[in-house]
């Protein structure tokens, strides 16, 4: 992993088909990022572990949801994760135990470190983001609160053993 200081953090948020819960994580952490002052220290991308979508935008329904708590997804398009983003990003963060499975399948013994849940982050008591994909409007937005809560554990994490404060400051 990165030294204390390092000054470009890379964090990956990876689904299965990178049109619903990483473009939202995309969308959530990049606000608290900007928010947080570190835009030029930390930077986030998504991808999915499939390829069923790529080039496509993320979800209506992620989009819709995601605009009503004003995050904009709009200009993500849908990649399929590649071999150089273990070596590329510090941070490769599933949303579930199927897809972390997969990307470790995939991932260089070198790099397994950097594989994590996306949940780990969070505060709520709960392994996985589930995918909505296949539900209501309900479940985009349970999506969102587990994500936000979880950005926002990452970000304290990143931010704790990256960027501390100086002595005295």
């Amino acid at each position: 992993m990165l030294s204390l200081m390092t000054a470009n953090i890379q964090v990956l948020m990876v689904c299965l088909g990178n049109i619903c819960r990483s473009p939202t994580a995309h969308g959530v952490f990049n606000n608290r990022i900007k928010n947080a002052g570190l835009a030029d220290k930390i930077h986030v991308d998504c991808s999915g572990t499939g390829n069923y979508h790529i080039g496509e935008k993320p979800d209506r329904r992620s989009i819709e949801t995601a605009a009503q708590r004003g995050y904009d997804l709009s200009s993500f398009r849908a990649r399929q994760v590649q071999a150089s983003d273990f070596e590329r990003f510090d941070y490769i963060l599933a949303m579930d135990n199927a897809n972390l499975r997969d990307l470790q399948a995939r991932c260089p013994q070198d790099y397994l470190s950097k594989l994590q849940l996306f949940l780990d982050y969070a505060g709520a008591d709960c392994e996985a983001v589930p995918d909505p994909y296949f539900s209501g409007a309900e479940g985009f937005d349970v999506v969102l609160d587990l994500i936000e809560d979880a950005s926002d554990g990452l970000l304290a994490y990143i931010r704790d053993r990256h960027f501390p404060d100086p002595v005295g400051g």
